[in-house]
């Protein structure tokens, strides 16, 4: 083979390389673009129910009554908003739900960390049967625990007058505790934080007790200030869930001062009709907490399920 004919099979060679290397390129960004075209129209989808729902905040009686409906107000009433306040003391409303929501977030993360931590890093005989049993909980459909959990509340002994036996008064109906007991801590939260603590080395744990730390110590200062992805994740799902429940709330209580936001929205339906752009912007304000806290918590997040492997 002489030299001429090396040179035209390597240069042929590169020339091929550097064909399917620009088309490998092209066809990547060809694939980006789809991928973000895909994801685009799939953020869109999710923020049409908002859009609407503030627009419809701003119209008038008359206007959403119109068929076909308008896209945007043709007066942007913002006087919706003050109406929605004065027609109901959502001030209280908001203030109970912040109350519960906090209270269910705070003992969720102190007991479900320590309850991940010790299924996770401290052997004792049954644990693998107490695991389990955490599992198949979070099998069990939130609305067949209502009755149940009801009873527990209303039998509640030496509470709301009953005697020790939980008869001959409303146990923990209508007051803070039913509001906030049931719905401290969940089966999820404990799954979510063992899963995290599972993942951590144990090099740590061993060098802390080397060191003379108890378990309490290595669980307050080794492990969990290394989970926060985790507990930001545990933390926003809580306060979302509590924050959003309507069922529960309205079931174990009927004092109006101990009425959370998401029953006081009810007072703008009514059996004559629905006052739709008063129940919008009182949603519309309900959902702004949990807005602005995803924002700024997402990071974390997104970084905790990411981790736990949940797609």
């Amino acid at each position: 083979m002489t030299i001429e004919t090396t040179r035209a099979i390597v240069l042929g060679s590169s020339a091929t390389d550097g064909f399917r290397g620009q088309w490998n390129k092209q066809r990547r960004t060809r694939h980006s673009i789809l991928l973000n075209v895909a994801l685009g129209l799939g953020a869109l989808t999710m923020l049409v129910p908002f859009l609407w729902m503030v627009l419809t905040s701003l119209k008038s009686p008359a206007e959403l009554a119109q068929f076909p409906p308008n896209l945007l107000p043709e007066e942007w009433l913002w006087s919706n908003y003050a109406d929605t306040l004065k027609a109901a003391p959502f001030a209280l409303y908001f203030r109970n739900s912040l109350i519960i929501s906090i209270a269910h977030t705070v003992i969720t993360l102190v007991l479900g960390s320590m309850a991940g931590y010790a299924l996770a890093r401290i052997y004792f005989r049954g644990r693998e049967a107490i695991f389990l049993a955490f599992v198949a909980m979070l099998m069990i459909p939130t609305y067949t625990k209502i009755v149940p959990q009801f009873l527990i509340v209303k039998f509640m002994p030496l509470f709301g007058g009953n005697d020790i036996f939980g008869q001959g008064g409303i146990g923990w109906l209508n007051s803070w505790w039913a509001l906030i007991i049931p719905g401290g801590l969940s089966a999820s939260a404990i799954f979510l934080f063992r899963q995290f603590y599972l993942s951590l080395p144990k090099e740590l744990e061993e060098a802390a007790r080397l060191d003379g730390l108890g378990e309490f110590r290595i669980w307050a200062q080794i492990y969990t200030p290394l989970i926060k992805p985790a507990v930001a994740t545990v933390g926003l799902l809580t306060f979302q869930e509590s924050w959003n429940n309507f069922l529960w709330p309205l079931l174990v209580t009927q004092s109006a001062d101990l009425r959370v936001i998401q029953v006081g929205l009810a007072v703008f339906q009514q059996l004559d009709g629905t006052q739709w752009q008063l129940l919008m912007a009182g949603t519309t304000m309900a959902t702004v907490p949990m807005v602005l806290l995803f924002i700024f918590a997402q990071k974390y997040f997104i970084q905790g399920f990411t981790n736990a492997g949940i797609k």
